[in-house]
This record gives C-alpha cells, sequence and structure tokens, in this order.
C-alpha cells in the first residue's frame, strides 16, 4: 500500500453534475490529504450487479493513510474489501446465502469450489438453461449458498434479482458461459488468500457498526434507495437507520466512509438522499459507468446516457 500526499479542498455535501464533477469550490478551504494507492485486482469471485472492484481503487484512495481494523458492513460481492486485502477485518451481510459463500471460502475452500463444480456439471447433462432453471429452482424452494454461488456466475449480467413479496430469485439464464470449475477453483485460491485476515459474520449493520472501536474504518455500501429496490434478496433497508449509526460512530471516533447515489443519466438526474448537516466532512464523485441494472430493466439495450456517478461521503 503506496501512501502520497496531495492537497484537496475540504467539500459541503451539495450535488453536482457529471460536468461539474471535477471542479472544486473555490471558497473552501484548502487542506492537506493523503492518499492511499493500491495496486487494481480484477479477478472476480462473484458476479455481481453494482460491484465496485472497478472503482475500488479511487474508493480505496480516500481511505485514511492509517487506521486499526477495516469494517464492511455490507460486504455484497467484496470488491473493495477484494482489493484493499487488509490485514484486518470484519466484513458482514445480513442475506445469509450470500455471507454463507465467504464463510464457506473462510472455513473450507475446497468444498466451496465442490459445491460449484457440482452445480457446473449439470450443464453438460441438461443444457446450461436446464442446468440454471434446476439449481434456481433448488436454491428458491430452500436458499442456500452453495446454488447461491453458481447462480451468480450463470445469471444475466450478474443482476441477483429478487421478487419483493416472496423473496425469490427471478434473474433468467445469462447469455454467456459461467466459467469452469477449474477458473472457478483459481479465483477461490486468489480470494481466500486476500481475505485471509478477515472474519465474516451474517449481521445487520447495526451489530457491525457496534463492534467499531475508536480508530477503525467502516466502508458502507448499502442498497441504493433510487435503484435498488429489488436487489438483495428484498432486504427492508433504511438509510435514516444508517445515518444514526453512522453519526453515533463517528462521535466515537470511528472513520466511516459511506457510498450512495450521486448522479445518473450523465447528470440529468439527480439522486436527492437527505444527508444531515455536518455528519460528513468532505464529499467526492467516483465515476461507476453504465447501469447494467438499468440495461437488464430495458431488455438488454446499449445506454449511452445511463452512467452512474457514486457520491463519496467520509466523516474525516
Amino acid at each position: 500500500m503506496l501512501v502520497v500526499k496531495s492537497t484537496t479542498r475540504k467539500a459541503h455535501c451539495v450535488s453536482r453534475s457529471n460536468k461539474d464533477l471535477s471542479v472544486l469550490d473555490d471558497d473552501l478551504p484548502i487542506e492537506m490529504n493523503t492518499l492511499v494507492k493500491v495496486a487494481p485486482f480484477k479477478t472476480q469471485l462473484l458476479k455481481w450487479v453494482g460491484n465496485k472492484q472497478k472503482q475500488a481503487t479511487d474508493i480505496i484512495s480516500y481511505f485514511p493513510s492509517s487506521y486499526n481494523t477495516y469494517f464492511e458492513p455490507f460486504l455484497g460481492s467484496g470488491g473493495v474489501l477484494g482489493v484493499l486485502s487488509p490485514k484486518k477485518a470484519i466484513a458482514a451481510d445480513i442475506f445469509l446465502p450470500l455471507i454463507g459463500i465467504w464463510q464457506t471460502l473462510h472455513d473450507d475452500k475446497e468444498l466451496l469450489k465442490s459445491q460449484y463444480a457440482d452445480r457446473h456439471a449439470l450443464i453438460k447433462k441438461l443444457g446450461k438453461k436446464g442446468a440454471y432453471d434446476k439449481v434456481l429452482s433448488n436454491y428458491n424452494a430452500n436458499p442456500n449458498s452453495a446454488d447461491f454461488v453458481f447462480l451468480t456466475r450463470a445469471c444475466y449480467g450478474g443482476v441477483v434479482r429478487f421478487r419483493k413479496e416472496d423473496g425469490y430469485m427471478s434473474t433468467p439464464c445469462g447469455a454467456h458461459d459461467p466459467i469452469s470449475p477449474d477458473s472457478f477453483a483459481n479465483r477461490v485460491d486468489i480470494w481466500a488468500d486476500r481475505t485471509a485476515g478477515t472474519k465474516f459474520y451474517h449481521n445487520d449493520f447495526k451489530k457491525s457498526f457496534a463492534m467499531a472501536k475508536e480508530g477503525d474504518l467502516i466502508y458502507c455500501d448499502p442498497p441504493y434507495v433510487d435503484s435498488q429496490t429489488i436487489l438483495y434478496g428484498a432486504q427492508s433497508f433504511s438509510l435514516a437507520d444508517l445515518l444514526d449509526e453512522i453519526k453515533k460512530a463517528k462521535e466515537r471516533g470511528v472513520y466511516v466512509a459511506l457510498s450512495i447515489d450521486g448522479t445518473k443519466y450523465s447528470g440529468k438526474k439527480l439522486c436527492n438522499v437527505p444527508i444531515p448537516d455536518n455528519l460528513f466532512e468532505r464529499e467526492e464523485f467516483v465515476l461507476v459507468g453504465r447501469s447494467m441494472l438499468k440495461r437488464f430493466q430495458m431488455d438488454g439495450k446499449t445506454l449511452e446516457k445511463h452512467e452512474v456517478t457514486d457520491r463519496l461521503l467520509l466523516t474525516y
């Protein structure tokens, strides 16, 4: 991990168009910022829409230059965790079939490899769609991590979508071929090594926040208010509750970084997320790219205008 010094300006929590993202207000006081640089890491364990792995180096660059334990209470597919590869971390998710994958990676990686290989073998017998439909049916009857890990690699575009009324996963089979068992096994080995210092918990974010102490860092990538109401197992989520936890964490000396809706449609749509005054000290913008979820919702059309920019809000 390389640390370099650069100057940045203290930012207010205000919205800007994409055109203005690189422009800083002239009347804001200049303060020193330490930018943390890490090497890019592109190998994904899970295929998952909204994954922050491509943006992780930018996000991590705004982390404190030193901190104690790294926390990620909305782990998802672990994009930032994988790139950061912290020596000591606590990662959690409320969605049991998902966090079960990470726990198996940590506790018995050979089992995770065999779970994927067993389901991939069904393709030879039933064809890709037949295998997918069988695993999906088994998963919906009894949600579990063994089926879910295959589904994330085989579903359309990594859009892990659920019906809100019953929690059933409803994403169709993807056009691509799922990676081979050998390729997946190699990814398991790589990710097991990069997350060796991480403990994985089936927790809601409040329990994860309660574990953080002074000098720790929490990175939050919650379900987005504007765009992701059908994702993540149709779990309920309260932004107000999260902001309250961030306030309490800040008061006891915990660093918090929050990724949240920024701008969409090349800046023409503003995602107005209510943020309390004085909760965050700085605001940065991270370009995410075109919305894969919107592409799925519009039947696979290429969406040149549907670009997404995340706001990264920092309590330090």
